[in-house]
């Protein structure tokens, strides 16, 4: 047994255990059952459950990966964030691509809004696109 200080207790009876349990105003709750002796812990029930089931949200959500591009970019950054976003699909992260315009770059949009189509055909194998806006020059990418 385990108490609620984390400490061994080593072999205990199962009404002591329970006793001393109710008298901090915790349960017992079996952590592992093994044929020998079953281990059992002191410990907040509710509580317990709560960080598991956040747990596994936690490990089931997918990730957010972030791209920002500007629309000079040269060819060799460009591959480099094309193939990263690919490893990032393969591992089922999602991946946004944003292309960033500043001072006089936004006279050309034209030259933004067919890098994103050029991002959208580059990427088309490894994901399908959830979102496209040039209006803001933003796409998303989902793995397929």
């Amino acid at each position: 047994m385990i108490d609620q200080e984390n400490n061994n207790r080593g072999l205990t009876d199962t009404r002591e255990a329970l006793q001393l349990a109710e008298s901090v105003g915790l349960d017992l709750v079996v952590v592992s059952e093994s044929k020998e002796a079953p281990v059992a812990k002191i410990l907040d029930y509710g509580k317990h459950q709560y960080q598991q089931k956040k747990r596994q949200r936690q490990s089931a959500k997918p990730s957010m990966k972030e791209v920002q591009l500007r629309p000079n970019v040269g060819e060799s950054d460009y591959s480099l964030r094309i193939n990263r976003a690919v490893e990032w699909l393969g591992k089922g992260d999602s991946v946004k691509f944003q292309v960033r315009l500043r001072g006089r770059e936004h006279q050309h949009r034209d030259r933004a809004a067919e890098l994103l189509d050029r991002i959208v055909v580059d990427l088309g194998q490894a994901g399908k696109v959830q979102s496209l806006d040039k209006r803001s020059l933003i796409v998303q990418v989902i793995p397929s």
